[in-house]
């Protein structure tokens, strides 16, 4: 039986893995944490931010907001505050086939 390869979501992300997602340095993303109320990332008992799954898609979001469509933070506070209840966009089709490019090298670099 051949065997299965399968990528299993963990629960939490370091910083610095969460930087690596969105290209930003980790101070970056410690600053949005101070500026955005509703990042609050869990902290291990080493005192180590470790972010969940919907964490990154909020700072997917508000990177989105600041860097993509230039809102100031004020703006981007203002827009998530009222679209607090709104499903975030779906992922671009770019983000999509990058993930797929990077499954397909790793995939090659094993063979």
């Amino acid at each position: 039986m051949p065997a299965i390869d399968f990528e299993v979501e963990r629960l939490y992300y370091p910083i610095s893995e969460v930087a690596d997602m969105l290209d930003v340095n980790p101070s970056l993303i410690r600053f949005w944490e101070k500026e955005f109320p509703q990042l609050a990332p869990r902290k291990n008992h080493r005192g180590n931010r470790q972010f969940t799954i919907k964490d990154i898609e909020l700072l997917k979001r508000i990177h989105h907001l600041v860097k993509e469509k230039g809102f100031t933070l004020e703006g981007a506070k203002r827009f998530l505050r009222a679209n607090k209840h709104e499903k975030p966009e779906a992922p671009s089709i770019i983000e999509r086939l990058l993930g797929v490019r990077e499954q397909l090298n790793s995939i090659a670099l094993s063979l």
